[in-house]
């Protein structure tokens, strides 16, 4: 039988305590985790994981872009140095109209494209559920499944870029923010 394990928080709702990388790019505000507008960059839980389930609710603003970078090196670009970069976005943007699909909200940045519509409308708490088995990663938005791929399987990317960093077995978890204030809980 498969025993339910405990969710812990990596987050104390106050601080960046436990965090690393970009902290300076980021604030506490409201007990969430907020990019500062015009900053970006990784920001990272201090350990590191292998196959995990990860909760996290996120607020965007209009036009709004960032990441959930998956098993993440440290450094360097999450979504081609790590395992995945999924994709954090207000998809339904005017400015985002012309995407590859594999770039919309929940995909595998470049690699696997997830469902779309599931998204509250913007300025709206979305709870999201990631699970990172293996190779495997399913993605889960508002009760909804919108990706379940397995990126081993993977062999097309966006614009032929490969993804070196896509079989890592263990990594960092955290944000991979792009200059908008997404705000994570």
């Amino acid at each position: 039988a498969h025993q339910a394990q405990a969710f812990t928080s990596v987050f104390n709702g106050e601080d960046l305590t436990g965090w690393q990388g970009a902290v300076d790019n980021y604030e506490v505000v409201d007990g969430a985790i907020r990019c500062k507008d015009g900053h970006g960059g990784l920001l990272l839980v201090d350990k590191e994981y292998s196959n995990f389930i990860a909760r996290v609710e996120f607020r965007l603003p209009p036009g709004g872009n960032n990441g959930l970078a998956i098993r993440s090196p440290g450094d360097g670009d999450a979504a081609y140095s790590g395992m995945c970069e999924l994709q954090v976005l207000d998809s339904e943007h005017e400015k985002y109209a012309k995407l590859d699909t594999r770039q919309y909200h929940g995909s595998a940045y470049g690699m696997a494209a997830a469902h779309r519509g599931f998204l509250r409308p913007t300025g709206e708490w979305n709870f999201q559920e990631v699970t990172v088995d293996g190779s495997t990663i399913r993605v889960e938005l508002n009760g909804s499944v919108i990706l379940n791929t397995d990126l081993s399987k993977v062999t097309e990317f966006m614009a032929e870029r490969p993804h070196p960093g896509k079989d890592r077995t263990s990594g960092f978890f955290g944000f991979a923010g792009h200059n908008d204030p997404v705000e994570f809980r």
